[in-house]
């Protein structure tokens, strides 16, 4: 099934239009007020489009007479050269809302597109790809979207939807049995995560109880030792500056996910042009 777009759209185009100061277009001037104009948007490079729901909403934001027909949608594979989409309304609400839809279709296909090379990376191992909560800040329900447009997984929304003790919790909380307490105690059903550096905290966070374990920085021979040892008792993540490029002897370990902060702190937007018709 296809991702279901965020409840949020709404404010992240109102944002990004006052932002613009999109009610105060001076170039808009140039042209007079019902000019008609078509458009496509072109993909410059292969990739996962992403983002369509942003793009028509910038639009129909500025100059709800503007029409847009589609020939992909979110998720789709696109290729160099392909025509995304046909535009056609009044040119002053074009020009308007461009850059801000673009902005949006552009992000999350660069998003989309990343994610789904990681997933292909690991394709046939079982091994989930996973985003993080190092997202841009006002974007993470876009950004997380774009993920699962991609074929990653979505790993808690934020701090409200469980719980991650990470070195520091442990080290401020006296150690790791303390802080699973701790956590059991306030919030028994909660699913909880322990952040480990070494095997020895492997075995203690399973002996705490821990539901996950985030492998931080394991070398392949620890992260194997570990799902030898751990044998199914809790859900296995390998994490800590993983690149493509390390996908595929990472899941070979038989870690259960692989999360990768960079699919949405690091993003490279994919080329999309707008072009106007003659």
């Amino acid at each position: 099934m296809s991702p279901r777009p965020p409840d949020s759209i709404d404010a992240d185009i109102a944002r990004a239009l006052a932002e613009d100061g999109a009610d105060a277009d001076l170039s808009a001037a140039a042209i007079p007020p019902q000019r008609p104009i078509e458009a496509r948007v072109i993909a410059r490079e292969a990739g996962v489009l992403c983002g369509c729901p942003w793009f028509e909403r910038a639009f129909a934001a500025v100059e709800p007479g503007i029409r847009i027909d589609w020939t992909h949608g979110d998720g789709d594979a696109i290729g160099a050269n392909d025509t995304v989409c046909t535009l056609s309304g009044p040119a002053r609400g074009l020009f308007t809302a461009e850059r801000t839809a673009l902005n949006f279709l552009q992000l999350l296909s660069g998003v989309a597109t990343a994610t789904r090379a990681c997933v292909d990376a690991v394709a046939g191992t079982g091994v989930m790809i996973l985003d993080t909560r190092k997202t841009l800040p006002g974007l993470r329900a876009a950004q997380k979207y774009a993920v699962a447009c991609g074929g990653g997984a979505n790993h808690r929304m934020g701090l409200h939807d469980g719980a991650m003790l990470k070195e520091n919790h442990l080290h401020a909380a006296g150690g790791i049995a303390a802080a699973v307490n701790a956590i059991r105690r306030a919030h028994p059903t909660a699913p909880l995560t322990v952040e480990v550096e070494t095997l020895g905290q492997v075995r203690e966070a399973l002996a705490a109880g821990a539901d996950r374990l985030l492998l931080d920085n394991f070398a392949l021979a620890d992260l194997r030792t570990a799902v030898a040892e751990t044998a199914g008792r809790a859900h296995l993540e390998a994490s800590g500056g993983i690149t493509q490029d390390d996908l595929a002897a990472i899941a070979a370990t038989g870690v259960d996910s692989i999360s990768i902060g960079a699919l949405t702190k690091h993003v490279r937007a994919l080329d999309l042009s707008l072009r106007f018709a003659p």
